[in-house]
Parts: structure tokens; sequence; C-alpha cells
């Protein structure tokens, strides 16, 4: 039996980025395209803050169409539900009735999704839910995962860690209350190469700025300003 038509929900980092991966190996889906919001004050990835140029070469790499919710700035959480609803009929017009999430233990952001998705008929799929997320972080740099950190959160990392590698010794770095995936928010990762790719994306560091409480450290692509 083949795997279902699924969309992803790609937020530019290294948990998406797996997620996809583990999805393909286990049979769990077949990933058509990546779902994605958007800052439309900032042309970047809302959260992350991955510039817009370099999701759409993540989306070259990854050799499947993103399908760019664009939000703006400030976005009451109505604003989000109704354009993130808009694009999941359009979704599900297309006769895809999956979408696969990198989460990985928050039972409120599951169930929260699992609501939402429910009315359209559209079933989530969870290909890295319940693991240990300090096996996870290493299995993903085995598995050849280049990730960056690009959002930290001062109240709970250094800022120092912003622009870092997600490698070994980063983990070994982190403090013991942050998680190793940055699951709870501690930090957030922009994906620049692995075996979800053709080829690696060349980058280079840009600026680091703190803004809205968070770090955020600027990945350049290759050929952009």
């Amino acid at each position: 039996m083949s795997p279902p038509r699924a969309i992803l929900s790609w937020s530019s980092g290294k948990d998406c980025a797996f997620a996809l991966v583990e999805a393909r190996r286990l049979g769990l889906a077949d990933v058509v395209a990546v779902l994605t919001t958007t800052n439309e004050a900032f042309d970047r990835v809302a959260m992350h803050g991955t510039r817009n140029a370099l999701l759409r070469a993540q989306s070259a790499a990854l050799g499947l169409p993103v399908i760019e919710v664009p939000l703006p700035w400030p976005c009451s959480n109505e604003e989000y539900e109704a354009r993130m609803a808009a694009a999941m009929e359009k979704v599900a017009a297309l006769g895809v009735r999956h979408m696969v999430f990198g989460d990985l233990f928050l039972e409120d952001v599951r169930a929260y999704r699992e609501a939402k998705l429910a009315p359209l008929g559209v079933e989530a799929i969870f290909p890295l839910w319940g693991r240990n997320t300090g096996d996870l972080a290493r299995e993903m740099i085995a598995a050849g995962v280049d990730a960056r950190l690009v959002t930290v959160d001062p109240r709970h990392l250094d800022a120092s860690f912003a622009g870092r590698k997600f490698d070994a010794a980063l983990l070994a770095d982190l403090p013991d209350a942050v998680d190793p995936c940055g699951e709870r928010g501690e930090f957030h990762t922009a994906v620049v190469a692995g075996p979800m790719f053709s080829a690696p994306i060349p980058v280079r560091n840009g600026e680091v700025v703190t803004r809205d409480g968070f770090v955020f450290a600027d990945l350049i692509p290759e050929g952009d300003a």
C-alpha cells in the first residue's frame, strides 16, 4: 500500500527536516509540498527569522514546492488562524488529506494542530513524536543534518549561542535545563544541508540582532544581498 500524499509543516529548521527524512524512511507519507508561515513585514519565516531567500533555496534543494502563508506583523491569533485555515482549505482542495509535523513532545501543541485539521478532514502525522530528544539530536547530527541556531531565547540560553552550528559540541555546552532539540522554544534553527536536500546550500553569517526579546543570527544564502 502506498503512503498517503501529504504536505509538510516547514519552519526551515532541523525538526521538520528530519521529520521528512523519517516520514519517508518509515513509509508514513509521500510529501508533495511544504507549507511555511512568513512575516510580511520582514520578508522572513515567522518565528525562526530565516530569510525568505533561504526558504526558497531550501525548497529547491528539497525538490518540493513551498506554499507560503504570509502573516502581518504584529499578528493576532485570530488573523493567524484565519490565514492558516484559508491555506489549508487550498491544500485540502488538492486532494491532500495528511500533514506532517516535526513536533516532539508538547501535548498542547499536538492537540491544537489536530483540532484545527480535523474539520478539514486532514490527518496529522508526527514521525518524531515521543522520542528521547537527546538521542534524537544525536541521530540528526549523525545523519548529516547541518543546522545553525538562528533564534535564541536569552531567558533560557545565552545570546552567544546564536549563530552556532547544531553539533555535538553545542549539545555538550547546553545548560541542563535546555532541551537538546530546543523543543520548548529555547532556540530555533535553519538547515543548510542534510539527507533531505539534493545539495548543501552555501550560506554566510550575517548580523546578530536582538529584537522583540529574542536574539536572531542572520544566515545569508549565497547570492543574496
